[in-house]
């Protein structure tokens, strides 16, 4: 379950070690190598991700042209690394065009990304939902279909920015809605079915589109994109952030105010998180070079409460936020949340998201929070760790999985870390342990490196497997 001031343990990134693009330096917008627009903030572990649609209108056209989604990450909310796109039209084998407003949210170990699409066929756009087994996929369609369309009771004028928050019990609910046209319901827990009716939530002033919720405090707070002149904009083809708080997650509402005034692109689209105690509101403007209504770009900027649970307005900067070092990890801290992981091979139908994914195994056999494993490669495979700064590690844990069938205890298993030009044994390494049905502890000298390989040798024919895989900081 989520609020958006809950954090969750990072799921590996990919299969295999995927090299990306260096920091950019910090600044508003956040990239300016292309457009990006509606971004969606989400917070695993120590990473804040921003979840964007990419524009692509060349200089001078008055259209949307969006086919892909990007996604950007940051552990400082001031420097950030792109990871390029990570979903497209293509994804959904059922759309046509306009990969629009989007929002992922995790549940159960996966990773739901939900997308305004047009579905290419009655009607105009849809809500469609990709998920994958970490922040940064791979993403399939997980429905095959819309979850929203023009066929859906009680649907939006425009079925557009679906959001979705889960509250603390566990319910996820999803809002959307365009056109004047707020629409809320509740999800089922596989994420991709309603779970009862659609509703017309009330006390939303205002409302025009891009819904975003979150919850502070035990109140609900809801911004949304307005474009009255009622001391929002003076001009009503742009468009203003208000927001309203209720006592429960499906209102009714109280608007509140406006928190972010008109920005430089005449749409106005944000979300808020809480990443490393700091509240942070990421948006959209057309500031960067070239930059323009339908050339849009995502910027961040510190967001503040009052001492009632007030939200301050929003001071807009070129600059963005400083550097947010978050709390440094002590001696014992499990650095494994932190890190990308990534594996030499992993089964189709398993996940190496399982490596540092918080879980407390039963047993060996246990598969209830993912599980790791390279069925039917034999002899050595690795997986590996991999932080954006180097980390003083001195010992890790491992639980080992073993179903009974392909899947055994290894033969034997060795720690390596990355010198800067090549991998090498710890130092000073205790015997690495292959029990079953335990956490096997291995110690070591303290390295400082930015990736750790846990390397496994199967016995013979037999493959291996991981369900939880340890780092500790030295």
């Amino acid at each position: 379950m989520r609020t958006r001031n809950r954090v969750f343990g990072l799921g590996a990134a990919l299969a295999l070690v995927t090299a990306l693009a260096p920091p950019a330096l910090a600044a508003n917008p956040i990239v300016t190598s292309y457009y990006t627009a509606d971004p969606a903030p989400l917070v695993v572990g120590n990473t804040l991700y921003v979840y964007a649609g990419r524009d692509e209108a060349p200089p001078g056209d008055t259209n949307f042209r969006m086919r892909e989604w990007r996604v950007l990450s940051s552990t400082d909310a001031a420097t950030w690394t792109d990871h390029g796109a990570r979903a497209n039209i293509a994804t959904f084998p059922w759309a046509g065009a306009d990969a629009w407003a989007s929002e992922v949210e995790p549940r159960g170990g996966k990773y739901y990304w939900y997308t305004s699409v047009n579905g290419n066929g009655a009607g105009w756009m849809d809500i469609g939902v990709a998920v994958g087994d970490s922040p940064l996929g791979p993403f399939r369609d997980a429905k095959g279909g819309p979850l929203i369309s023009d066929s859906t009771p009680n649907s939006s004028g425009l079925n557009i920015d679906p959001t979705v928050f889960t509250d603390d019990d566990g319910q996820a609910y999803l809002y959307w809605g365009g056109y004047w046209g707020a629409r809320a319901a509740k999800l089922k827990p596989d994420m991709i079915e309603l779970d009862g009716a659609v509703v017309t939530p009330s006390g939303l002033t205002d409302f025009w589109e891009a819904p975003w919720m979150f919850k502070r405090n035990g109140l609900y707070y809801m911004l949304y994109a307005a474009n009255d002149t009622n001391g929002c904009v003076t001009d009503s083809a742009y468009a203003c952030q208000r927001y309203a708080t209720a006592t429960s997650p499906l209102g009714p509402w109280t608007h509140r105010g406006v928190v972010l005034g008109r920005v430089s692109s005449t749409t106005n689209h944000a979300g808020v998180v809480q990443f490393n105690g700091q509240w942070y509101i990421v948006y959209h403007n057309a500031n960067a070079p070239g930059g323009g209504n339908f050339r849009r770009s995502a910027a961040v900027d510190l967001l503040d409460f009052n001492a009632d649970g007030t939200i301050r307005r929003v001071t807009q900067t070129t600059t963005g936020p400083p550097p947010n070092p978050g709390a440094p990890p002590g001696p014992g801290t499990n650095l494994a949340p932190s890190a990308t992981a990534s594996t030499s091979y992993v089964s189709p139908w398993e996940s190496p998201a399982a490596l540092n994914n918080g879980g407390t195994p039963a047993n060996s056999a246990d598969r209830s929070n993912l599980a790791y494993g390279n069925w039917p490669e034999r002899g050595t495979q690795w997986v590996e760790y991999t932080w954006p700064t180097a980390k003083s590690v001195n010992r890790v844990s491992t639980y080992w999985f073993d179903d009974d069938q392909g899947i055994d205890l290894p033969a034997s298993c060795q720690v390596q870390y990355w010198t800067g030009s090549a991998y090498a044994p710890v130092p000073g390494q205790s015997a690495c342990g292959v029990a079953g049905n335990t956490s096997n502890s291995t110690t070591f000298t303290a390295v400082s490196t930015t990736r750790l390989r846990l390397s496994i040798t199967s016995k013979p024919d037999f493959s291996t497997g991981v369900l939880e895989w340890q780092a500790f900081q030295a």
